[in-house]
């Protein structure tokens, strides 16, 4: 191994290719304000609380109900 390596000519963020997009949503205010309490109370971030309900909702192939 070097002691030194060259990387003037390399370039920032050439292989990386990240695994989530940043995409706007609406989301009721009793439904944040629930995730944003859930997180402060485990200690992790609410939209990783939200992203983790999606997956697991997905990974089941839930069904939605529709009551009218």
């Amino acid at each position: 191994m070097k002691k030194q390596y060259n990387f003037s000519k390399g370039v920032r963020g050439k292989f990386y290719r990240p695994n989530k997009i940043q995409k706007t949503i609406r989301i009721d205010k009793d439904i944040l304000e629930f995730y944003q309490r859930l997180a402060l109370e485990n200690g992790i971030p609410y939209q990783t609380l939200i992203n983790l309900t999606l997956k697991k909702f997905a990974a089941e192939e839930g069904e939605i109900v529709i009551k009218s």
